[in-house]
């Protein structure tokens, strides 16, 4: 079976789905909706498909599915109308920055019976799946403590931080995700810290650019995530997890992994610039997954009940930083 998608949104994350669903052999980009019409002509034009409106593609009898990759405050509307339209849904994080609203959203999705996998795409990075697997073949032991490194090469524009949401519902979020998927347990503990070290405009604009965030379960096992939005030597993205028996890590990834060695000594090249890069095959296996849970009527992991875990964390940190303290969950 050939899944026929819809895409709505040809921004830069918009652009990095199209690429993975037109390499996916069980997938074809049918349609591409955006408010700028020239971005969505050149993006069809790569891959030979249409350019509609949101409306017809929400209509359209030879699509089967969609990708939301459009401005975080249309997410839950859209979410529901395809739900409601019988189409699968794919949606970049987060559904909503209100619990409240993601929850009235759930409950659609759960009432239509449609199926909706949240974009937490470093679960499917390859490096970090093995460290998943090496977890669950007991090779570690019992998790302890998980450590989660995150570091952009630098910040994004301010206009764009605030509308985000700020960095804990922006970009630890992914790191919440991520913890969850390798603690094993619920996190039920968030003390967060949080400065403005990198461009002071970020501060103006009520955000933040550096935290630390240590989530603890109920049985004591702790993940601890640093974050910047500046990394002078690149994409900065490893983990590790410690267990009873020892430890698992997946280190940063370069495009190319050679080391030089010589009377200056050992040097290796660059890491990614960014995302787009560095978590190419995570992409191509997210929307692999999503056809497989479409087609082999497999659960859709993560799930919208994945997405407002993470937000829920994410809230909790940003409560943390104002108060002071440790916030239970």
């Amino acid at each position: 079976m050939t899944v026929r998608f819809g895409l709505l949104g040809a921004g830069r994350i918009g652009k990095v789905h199209a690429k993975a669903v037109a390499s996916n052999p069980n997938a074809k980009l049918v349609a591409v909706a955006d408010a700028f019409d020239k971005a969505a002509q050149d993006l069809a034009k790569s891959y030979g498909a249409q350019v509609r409106t949101i409306d017809d593609i929400e209509e359209a009898k030879d699509i089967d599915a969609v990708v939301i990759c459009t401005p975080t405050d249309t997410h839950a509307d859209l979410i529901e109308r395809f739900a409601r339209a019988g189409k699968a849904i794919f949606c970049e994080k987060p559904i909503d920055l209100d619990a409240r609203r993601v929850r009235e959203c759930l409950k659609v999705v759960e009432d239509t019976g449609a199926t909706l996998m949240v974009g937490f795409n470093r679960r499917f990075d390859p490096h970090f799946a093995a460290v998943r697997k090496a977890v669950d073949d007991g090779a570690v032991g019992a998790v302890e403590m998980v450590t989660i490194v995150s570091r952009d090469p630098g910040a994004p524009p301010v206009d764009y931080i605030k509308r985000s949401g700020g960095i804990f519902r922006d970009m630890t979020i992914h790191d919440f995700d991520m913890a969850r998927f390798l603690l094993g347990e619920e996190p039920v503990s968030v003390s967060a810290h949080a400065a403005v070290l990198v461009d002071k405009a970020i501060g103006e604009a009520g955000d933040y650019d550096s935290v630390s965030v240590i989530l603890q379960t109920k049985s004591g096992k702790q993940a601890i995530i640093s974050n910047s939005r500046r990394a002078t030597y690149g994409y900065d993205q490893r983990i590790e997890v410690h267990g009873s028996k020892g430890m698992v890590a997946a280190e940063n990834q370069r495009p190319v992994s050679i080391e030089i060695a010589n009377a200056d000594g050992y040097t290796r090249p660059p890491l990614h610039d960014f995302f787009m890069t560095r978590y190419t095959e995570a992409y191509a296996n997210e929307i692999a997954s999503f056809i497989e849970a479409m087609t082999k009527g497999k659960k859709a992991e993560p799930s919208g009940a994945d997405g407002l875990a993470a937000l829920l964390l994410a809230d909790a940190a940003v409560q943390s930083v104002k108060e002071g303290k440790a916030i239970k969950i």
